[in-house]
């Protein structure tokens, strides 16, 4: 561990970390983990100012779609508010806002790497590592599934479709939150409907009762009305006000 060097830092960072050096919402841009497995790992940072690594914190890892990937510019991910947002929730947490490369499998190794190296690194509760994703980070992160779902206390699945199998989901029992709009213009409803069927019969099948499974899985499909009280006329677009709503993220950050 050395001493940290980018703006606000007051503890201790790991050697395989470069810190950024720019500033947006609170948050450290292009942090970059450097993993010899996965390559160079590009990352917003919030740490909160008091952390110096005597008592463990919660950490939350968001995955933005396509516009806030690296090749959209450093500081892309910022227009969503799902990490800005999570910080009210708790002010002991660390947050992470993801710049990959794409939705797939590489982006989702790197997922994983990046939650391992701070679980490794940094003191945090491993009863409290919460994941998001949203549109295309929302792919990432049922992949992210498919491969470790026993890392995350929760996931909150918004705007997007399932590509992960669930096989290791089911039996990890890992909470899933999925939401998006009747009408997403990107997606449609469809893909998660699905997937919400696909993992409720998984738990049938282990003989899960319907009320376990209420705990553990929950599909929530928003009409039209919800969006343009918000403002949105697109209901992919508007999937960015799920960061707002209290009873979704309360769900991730209050009952788990």
């Amino acid at each position: 561990m050395a001493a940290g060097t980018g703006p606000g830092i007051t503890y201790s960072v790991p050697g395989e970390i470069t810190v950024g050096k720019e500033m947006q919402r609170g948050f450290i841009n292009d942090n970059i983990l450097h993993s010899p497995e996965h390559g160079d790992i590009h990352y917003s940072s919030y740490i909160p100012e008091a952390y110096d690594g005597t008592k463990s914190y919660a950490l939350f890892v968001t995955l933005p779609g396509w516009e806030g990937l690296y090749f959209q510019g450093v500081g892309a991910n910022m227009v969503e508010d799902f990490g800005v947002e999570a910080i009210q929730y708790n002010d002991e947490m660390i947050v992470l806002s993801t710049q990959l490369n794409d939705w797939g499998e590489t982006s989702a190794d790197q997922a994983i790497a990046l939650t391992e190296f701070f679980l490794a690194h940094y003191n945090i509760d491993p009863e409290k590592v919460y994941l998001h994703g949203y549109s295309g980070g929302g792919e990432t992160g049922s992949l992210v599934m498919a491969k470790r779902p026993e890392l995350y206390t929760a996931f909150l699945c918004c705007a997007t479709q399932w590509d992960g199998n669930m096989t290791s989901l089911a039996e990890a029992r890992t909470p899933v939150y999925m939401v998006t709009g009747e009408n997403d213009s990107y997606y449609g409803s469809k893909p998660l409907k699905d997937a919400y069927e696909k993992l409720y019969d998984l738990y049938l099948t282990e003989g899960l009762t319907e009320r376990e499974i209420d705990s553990l899985l929950i599909l929530d499909i928003k009409e039209e009305q919800y969006f343009t009280a918000r403002g949105f006329t697109d209901q992919h677009m508007g999937g960015q006000a799920f960061a707002k709503d209290e009873s979704i993220m309360g769900w991730l950050f209050g009952e788990h």
